[in-house]
């Protein structure tokens, strides 16, 4: 009776044994397998780093150019982009883009500030910008707050030459049914873009 008591303790301590040493070799796999997956993870990334980077390095426009609404040229040499044009559920229109100075020399934005009095805070900026509503025949001037400070993007320092930058500015939404606005600031022309609902 005691040698079979010592049967069973010892076939359960085997039991054990095998079963603690199955674990240890699954864990160790599974070790060499979550090693294995964070090497085949890093020279995934490592493989889309490189178009990553070329994308961000060796072509910037490839990158933007699918998302370009509109693109215009003026004033010795600047090209404004339009990148995106959202309604926004708030009741107002968000405008976003670039600015590229292929200028002789730095370019500060004199002109784009607007002429109002109320701009005058607003050197250095795009607070001039307007959005015209040819289908309502309306001009919404550039928001501002309580300060008279404008809700857009100030170009501190100026942009250097040869240098893109980005650029935001929001208007008062026009109505629901106009899904078409030309954006305009300074003396460059006129950029048609189409409106898109905000998520």
């Amino acid at each position: 009776m005691d040698f079979r008591h010592t049967m069973k303790g010892r076939r359960a301590l085997s039991a054990v044994a095998i079963a603690t040493g199955l674990l240890l070799t699954v864990a160790g796999c599974g070790g060499s397998d979550d090693g294995q997956s964070d090497k085949g993870a890093s020279s995934s990334q490592s493989s889309s780093a490189p178009s990553k980077s070329t994308e961000d390095g060796g072509d910037e426009s490839t990158e933007t150019a699918d998302t370009v609404l509109a693109e215009v040229k003026g004033e010795n040499g600047l090209t404004l982009a339009v990148t995106s044009a959202v309604r926004d559920e708030g009741g107002f229109v968000t405008i976003e883009g670039t600015v590229t100075n292929n200028t002789d020399g730095i370019w500060i934005a004199g002109n784009w500030r607007g002429d109002e009095r109320e701009l005058s805070k607003n050197g250095a900026s795009i607070a001039g910008a307007v959005l015209i509503d040819q289908k309502g025949k309306k001009k919404y001037l550039i928001l501002r707050d309580t300060s008279g400070r404008c809700l857009c993007t100030q170009f501190t320092g100026g942009v250097q030459q040869g240098a893109t930058t980005q650029w935001f500015a929001q208007f008062p939404a026009p109505p629901s049914d106009t899904t078409e606005v030309d954006f305009q600031v300074g003396g460059m022309p006129p950029a048609s873009v189409q409106l898109t609902e905000g998520e």
